[in-house]
């Protein structure tokens, strides 16, 4: 048991928020963390500045001072993920651009050997004709020849 009873003592939660506060920041680091780590969000230090774009008023009490700084960090935390949206969205443009320079390079070069299949078509096409004909023409000089070998011979009167 305890030596003294708690129960017949009010704590003020204030009171006991800035004791635990105190103790954690006096308690040496757990496992190689900072005492700092553990400590909540609103009872630690910021540790960014507010941005430029923001100052606070004159005449604004502590409670909205510490309220608009955390709403303008929240939003600024955003702005840069926003950024870096846009960031990563630059890149694959970037990415975009040089696909579509390769593809042009291959399309060109697609429309060359394309080109290069037409000639050589030219040039079979043209070879195809030209042994047709001459297979043309030698049927006909065998159709003549046999013509006159197989023709009676005539003597001469």
């Amino acid at each position: 048991m305890m030596d003294k009873s708690i129960a017949g003592q009010v704590y003020n939660i204030a009171d006991l928020e800035k004791e635990i506060e105190a103790e954690v920041w006096n308690s040496p680091p757990i496992r190689g963390q900072r005492s700092v780590d553990f400590v909540p969000p609103r009872v630690r230090a910021p540790t960014t500045a507010i941005p430029d774009y923001v100052e606070h008023r004159e005449g604004a009490t502590e409670v909205g001072k510490l309220s608009a700084e955390a709403v303008v960090r929240e939003y600024e935390a955003a702005a840069k993920e926003i950024e870096g949206m846009g960031a990563e969205l630059m890149e694959r443009v970037k990415q975009c651009e040089a696909m579509t320079q390769d593809a042009l390079a291959v399309n060109d070069e697609m429309k060359e050997t394309a080109a290069r299949y037409r000639e050589e078509a030219k040039r079979v096409f043209l070879q195809i004709e030209n042994c047709t004909l001459m297979t043309a023409e030698v049927r006909k000089t065998c159709t003549e020849l046999k013509e006159k070998l197989a023709a009676p011979a005539v003597a001469p009167t």
